[in-house]
């Protein structure tokens, strides 16, 4: 399996082949793509799932520095919140090979009404039911899963 990710559309699509297994609306940043350091741009071009950290998290959990917190996600908090479940990509491309030092995540979030629309730091936002979903059928290859982001 594999996931590509399109920037214009703002989607997500977990492929079997080039088969779709599943598709959902996520937020990338919102100042558009770019692999410079502090630029809070996402990157664009090959990765790999580095790590898979959450399993088994309460839906809403958050997290800071990849520890949960206790906490569960405010939707009203101007806070870009990590929630639920975090999949760490590591570039594998030389542009994008920062990537992981980066800390650019697939994530769930606390403001699902944004998802659509490009307006996260830089990682990709996803719904909460999205990540847990994504998760779950990854974790038969819990790490080394290919990830494509295109413009």
């Amino acid at each position: 399996m594999h996931i590509r990710i399109e920037l214009a559309r703002q989607r997500l699509t977990l492929l079997d082949g080039d088969q779709p297994v599943m598709a959902c609306a996520i937020s990338s940043s919102f100042v558009g793509s770019g692999t410079e350091p502090g630029s809070m741009r996402t990157p664009t071009g090959n990765f790999v799932i580095a790590e898979m950290i959450g399993h088994g998290a309460p839906i809403g959990s958050v997290f800071r520095s990849r520890q949960l917190t206790g906490e569960l996600a405010n939707p009203h908090s101007p806070e870009d919140q990590i929630t639920t479940r975090i999949l760490w990509l590591d570039g594998i491309d030389a542009a994008n090979a920062n990537t992981r030092s980066r800390y650019i995540y697939l994530h769930g979030t606390n403001h699902e009404e944004q998802l659509g629309l490009p307006t996260s730091h830089g990682c990709i936002r996803m719904a909460n039911s999205a990540i847990v979903d994504l998760f779950a059928l990854l974790m038969e290859n819990p790490s080394g899963t290919r990830v494509y982001i295109g413009v």
